[in-house]
């Protein structure tokens, strides 16, 4: 299969996986924050979540609040996301390296979901302030742990609330500084190079 037809493919891997990890992820985020389970929009999520974590929960149970059969889960997906890439570029890639490189983008991707609702956030505070949402309350619900200790740094000056850009700022200094090295780290480990 020629270039466009494995990038064709590629793609696919990635939107099908991205949008379900990212499900995932909220539902977790959402479980640690004990947003409201009963809005709508968890309730599609724990919908489509629910299929693999029902049967994974047996096996892996959860602590001290968190759903480590949702991370297992998630660690998994992401590594066959990734196997799946490298086996359509005909690379061999060791599997210590493949779960270190799993972890490190599923990083990345809790500090992309985090950019990208804070981002939605601020903007729907600016557009359309004080209205109700299922979807803007979860935002709230997922957003809130993080602002709120921005704001204890750097409270609202004149009325701004300059929490959201703290909070983004420090979230890509740690994507710079730690899961970028991990990535790293774990390419290493895939190609045999450490």
């Amino acid at each position: 299969m020629g270039g466009y037809g494995t990038n064709a493919i590629e793609f696919l891997i990635h939107t099908i996986f991205g949008m379900y990890l990212v499900a995932v992820m909220l539902r977790v985020l959402l479980q640690l924050t004990r947003a409201d389970f009963y809005n709508p929009v968890s309730q599609f999520l724990v919908k489509v979540t629910n299929p693999p974590l029902i049967p994974l929960r047996r096996i892996i149970p959860g602590f001290m609040g968190i759903d480590f059969a949702a991370i297992v889960l998630m660690v998994v997906l992401k590594a066959l996301e990734i196997f799946l890439i490298v086996l359509i570029k005909g690379v061999s890639i060791k599997i210590s390296g493949l779960v270190v490189i799993s972890i490190a983008e599923l990083l990345r991707l809790l500090i992309n979901v985090y950019f990208f609702t804070i981002l939605i956030q601020v903007v729907i505070s600016w557009v359309n302030p004080g209205s109700y949402n299922p979807a803007v309350s979860l935002l709230y619900s997922i957003n809130e742990p993080l602002l709120s200790r921005a704001r204890r740094l750097i409270p609202p000056i004149s009325g701004f609330d300059l929490s959201p850009i703290v909070v983004i700022i420090l979230l890509q200094l740690l994507s710079i500084l730690l899961i970028q090295p991990i990535a790293d780290f774990g390419q290493g480990l895939a190609v045999g190079r450490i």
